[in-house]
């Protein structure tokens, strides 16, 4: 078994009290898509690597402007 350092597993503290947050508002709903949001938003605050866009991936686009 190998060890991991506590630098590999701590967490900023923002991070984990964003983390409380969503996890009692998953707690607290009964909503399906509720649900759903918090787990999503739970998921990308754990993976901040994750790809998402940004204004440059489309480029031109104004939101409600005619196509």
């Amino acid at each position: 078994m190998t060890v991991n350092p506590i630098e590999r597993l701590d967490m900023p503290a923002t991070q984990v009290a964003a983390e409380a947050t969503l996890l009692a508002a998953l707690a607290a709903t009964h909503s399906p898509s509720d649900q759903l949001a918090y787990r999503l938003d739970l998921w990308l605050i754990s993976h901040p690597e994750a790809p998402v866009s940004c204004d440059a991936d489309y480029p031109g686009w104004a939101p409600g402007a005619a196509q």
